[in-house]
């Protein structure tokens, strides 16, 4: 029986060196970012870039893979590296794939609250805030409020039937809960201010919780406000959701 000959997948090949490229750049932007040694639009360049090149390690690894599968006369090897590339080249493209997805599903705003007419102000927090961050005067874009009201109808303030001072404290409870830098708190205002820190790039967004009394129950509102970036991606909204229904169930039991 004639012995098949061994050559090895160039596909293969380039698609790992490809994916640990993509994973090296995309590291690169995530810590330049960081350590302040770009902006954020620099960074999210250079991540596009990266994610590029991913794509085609996946491409590569798709191609190395069918040739090894319907190799006949010849055994291709090189299947783990263009496993490892397809692995690699995979988790630098989904997140950033999902990130662009989500943002194409939500309006292009940074600044949420529950309450349209009469937003939680921010306070300590704008020390904080520089002449290169976004500005929460709400005026931007012109047609927030109708943006918002499209992109998150169902988006609104919570009404508990509890006393406001115990509603407070399980706020302040669930803004430590959850790793948020708390700014400020201040009971007697029913006010409470806090960063909170993406984990991957570190952005920083602004939160203002606003507990006030209202009918003999207790109203909550919240505004998110994102430091950088026209559009947030849904997350501010996700956010605010997410913390006034751990909130609800909280007081609750």
């Amino acid at each position: 029986m004639k012995a098949k000959i061994r050559e090895r997948s160039e596909f293969a090949r380039w698609s790992f060196k490809h994916a640990c490229l993509s994973a090296a750049i995309a590291a690169l932007a995530v810590m330049g970012y960081r350590f302040g040694l770009m902006n954020y639009q620099v960074a999210l360049i250079i991540i596009l870039g990266g994610a590029a090149l991913g794509m085609m390690a996946i491409l590569s690894a798709i191609v190395s893979i069918l040739a090894i599968i319907t190799a006949v006369d010849t055994k291709v090897t090189g299947t783990l590296s263009a496993l490892a590339g397809l692995a690699l080249g995979l988790a630098v493209v989904v997140p950033v794939f999902l990130t662009i997805q989500a943002g194409y599903k939500v309006p292009r705003i940074h600044d949420i609250t529950t309450d349209l007419q009469n937003p939680p102000s921010f306070g300590t927090v704008l020390t904080l805030r520089t002449t290169e961050h976004n500005s929460v005067d709400r005026k931007t874009p012109a047609n927030l409020t109708e943006l918002q009201q499209a992109g998150y109808p169902d988006l609104g303030p919570l009404l508990i039937d509890k006393d406001p001072s115990l509603v407070f404290a399980e706020a302040v409870a669930l803004v430590k809960a959850r790793g948020w830098d708390i700014i400020t708190d201040s009971a007697e205002n029913g006010i409470i201010e806090a960063t909170d820190t993406t984990r991957i790039m570190g952005f920083k967004d602004d939160v203002v919780i606003r507990v006030s009394a209202k009918d003999d129950k207790t109203i909550v509102d919240m505004r998110s406000a994102s430091r950088i970036g026209i559009s947030d991606m849904g997350t501010n909204a996700a956010r605010i959701k997410a913390f006034l229904a751990d909130l609800n169930s909280k007081v609750a039991t």
